[in-house]
């Protein structure tokens, strides 16, 4: 994670280019071709296929209207006559084998009911159901008429539906004998008149013509046919007590329903055989409502238009409560073509082949065309990105691209062309390191070497001096090769760390005192400034040690006699003026007075084996590999490294650490609130 952050902090240092408009990127070249090309194929395949496929199409459509037209109203009678939708699979596969067409009906929760595609291979249902099969909501475009030739009524309950107004076997018979007489007499009276039976079993006389007022002239009394049976009065009764429980939680009269459901008193009429008595006229009933006795005469309430709406209402709901037991339950209807193909196939005339043939052939030639512009514009810069990298593997010398625009592939040779620029300048830090390397370790390997070969001469004599003096180069052996294994093992992402707590202050005097001798042989002031108790962070003491060791000796060798070398700790401020040490940055300086560095050469000095003086004499400098292992090392603790400097004034070398992730606030000296 701490190698991830500093990464991440050295790429926050590098400028971002602006993404593209899409106007001007390659992409939106490739896809306004797509566009073209995909607009001129749909134009031509919806042309033809309009010109080829409307008639079959207007064909296919009526047909399939008037099939679904008829499976609805066929499935709509079996509900409106059967309580349940137990057996309807004869009813489905029926109507499916004689469309041709699929036929699903499930419940609304879409469990199967009946389907006449069986087998494990039928096709999914649709997520939209064709209709929805309720007797007591009539879908009104898809109905068909009733068998007595009306349709649905206002309250779209199909007329097929009568529920407890259904007659009995014996009471249909009798009607039917007495309607049977009926038209015997009406014959013999010169009126034609045939006998129609509704949907509850009642028979009633229709009179043939346009003019059934004929029947009042002549002795064939009608009336009988319309005098309700026992189990119809029962069942009016039923219904006229619901339509009143609605109308009076409305706050409103009860009412009298009529035989054919109306309300209101009927208008007299006079009753054939008997000069001058009249009785109430029967309102004619939409179907085959009975007529209803002579009710005793109630007071009924005002009509009016606010009125006739709320009875009408309330009747249209006691019906459906009425009926809802004897009819089945809505259930959702799936139509759909057999295989899932949706219009039969047909044959192509030859002009119409023709035109598909000349459509797909032009069609085919711009997109060869577009193609073709569009990727020789592509594969030109490519091939020159492709034969530059060719020359770099076989060790030509790096030569950049020509830019042709600021598209993607423009971007691309541009960041060729820095890779190329860049792989260049690691070629030269190459070589050049390995020939600093060469020379740091020749120095100490001379020295040895010169030595050694005195001794074994007799020019030098093996005493104490002339092993320190061994020692000593040894040691500087040593430590190169130390320096040089802590940066590959950097490189490599192998640096192990033990972090622990360390007190910041505590680590800076451990510092200074080991340096102190050092100091004092050069002249150098070494002080230590820093909070009490001081920052705290979780790090590896050796490493940081090592770090600010590093800094300390490259300040102190580069101080004049009487300067001052100062180290320094302190935590991060936020806007508020608040110090926050836990969890914030602590910042680490050691501050030099000597003689500073060229502005030219401030971004190198973290290079490796860089010297501001170019002849590498150990008495003007080290290595050149103290302040890259300082960096490595603060990267490795997931911080920074930086350095300021004024020429002749000093310089300043700044390690910005994360803080410790414990948080105890507590007074600073200077009055703000530090948190550890």
């Amino acid at each position: 994670m701490r190698r991830a952050r500093g990464h991440g902090a050295r790429e926050r240092g590098r400028p971002d280019r602006a993404r593209l408009p899409l106007r001007r990127s390659l992409l939106g070249r490739l896809l306004a071709v797509s566009a073209l090309v995909a607009a001129c194929s749909v134009a031509a395949t919806a042309w033809i296929a309009v010109q080829t496929t409307s008639g079959a199409i207007k064909q296919e459509q009526g047909q399939n209207l008037t099939a679904d037209a008829r499976i609805y109203d066929t499935l709509l009678e079996y509900a409106a006559r059967n309580p349940t939708w137990d057996g309807v699979g004869a009813t489905v596969r029926e109507l499916a084998r004689e469309s041709g067409r699929r036929v699903a009906l499930t419940t609304q929760g879409r469990q199967p009911l009946a389907d006449s595609a069986t087998g494990e291979a039928a096709p999914a249902l649709p997520p939209q159901a064709s209709a929805v099969v309720d007797p007591l909501s009539v879908d009104t475009v898809l109905a068909a008429r009733g068998t007595d030739g009306q349709g649905t009524g206002a309250d779209r309950i199909d007329p097929r539906a009568v529920g407890p107004f259904r007659l009995s076997a014996a009471d249909s018979r009798a009607l039917r004998r007495t309607a049977d007489d009926k038209v015997a007499c009406l014959n013999r009276a010169g009126i034609a008149s045939d006998v129609v039976v509704g949907a509850s079993g009642r028979p009633r006389v229709q009179i043939v013509g346009n003019d059934p007022e004929r029947a009042l002239g002549t002795r064939c009394d009608l009336a009988a046919l319309d005098t309700p049976t026992r189990s119809e009065r029962k069942a009016l009764d039923a219904l006229t007590e619901l339509a009143d429980a609605c109308l009076k939680r409305q706050g409103r009269e009860g009412v009298r329903l009529n035989n054919d459901l109306s309300w209101g008193d009927p208008a007299p009429v006079a009753v054939p055989g008997e000069p001058g008595a009249v009785v109430p006229r029967p309102v004619p009933a939409p179907r085959d409502a009975p007529a209803e006795q002579t009710a005793p005469s109630v007071e009924m309430p005002e009509l009016t238009g606010e009125n006739d709406r709320a009875i009408a209402s309330c009747v249209g709901t006691a019906r459906t409560e009425q009926l809802s037991s004897y009819v089945a339950s809505p259930a959702l209807l799936f139509i759909g073509d057999e295989g899932g193909a949706t219009l039969p196939g047909f044959d192509l005339s030859p002009t119409n082949t023709a035109r598909i043939a000349g459509a797909a052939a032009l069609v085919l030639a711009l997109t060869v065309g577009a193609s073709v512009f569009a990727g020789a514009r592509l594969v030109r810069p490519l091939h020159a990105l492709t034969g530059a990298a060719q020359r770099m593997r076989d060790g030509e010398q790096p030569a950049s691209v020509p830019v042709s625009g600021d598209d993607e592939v423009g971007r691309l040779a541009a960041a060729f062309n820095d890779m190329s620029a860049h792989r260049a300048r690691l070629e030269e830090q190459r070589k050049a390191m390995v020939s600093d390397v060469a020379h740091e370790l020749r120095t100490p390997l001379s020295n040895i070497r010169g030595w050694l070969e005195a001794a074994q001469d007799g020019l030098a004599d093996p005493d104490p001096a002339f092993v320190s003096s061994l020692l000593e180069e040894a040691v500087l052996l040593q430590h190169i090769i130390d320096d040089l294994q802590d940066l590959a093992a950097a490189d490599a992402g192998a640096l192990r760390l033990h972090p622990e707590p360390v007190e910041v202050r505590e680590l800076l005097g451990q510092v200074a005192a080991a340096h102190q001798a050092r100091a004092e042989n050069a002249g150098v002031t070494l002080a230590v400034t820093a909070t009490a108790p001081g920052p705290a962070l979780s790090a590896d003491p050796v490493r940081l040690r090592q770090a600010v060791g590093n800094l300390v000796s490259n300040a102190v060798r580069h101080t004049p006699e009487g300067g001052r070398v100062t180290l320094r700790a302190y935590a991060s401020e936020d806007g508020c003026g608040t110090v926050v040490i836990g969890g914030g940055t602590v910042v680490i300086e050691v501050t030099d007075t000597g003689s500073g560095i060229p502005a030219d050469d401030l971004p190198h000095v973290f290079d490796r084996f860089w010297r501001a003086e170019k002849s590498r004499s150990r008495r003007t400098g080290g290595s050149g590999l103290g302040l890259a292992i300082v960096r490595k090392l603060v990267e490795a603790h997931g911080g920074t490294a930086e350095a300021t400097s004024t020429e002749g004034a000093g310089s300043t070398f700044a390690l910005r650490l994360p803080g410790a992730s414990e948080q105890d606030h507590r007074p600073a000296p200077d009055g703000m609130t530090t948190a550890f």
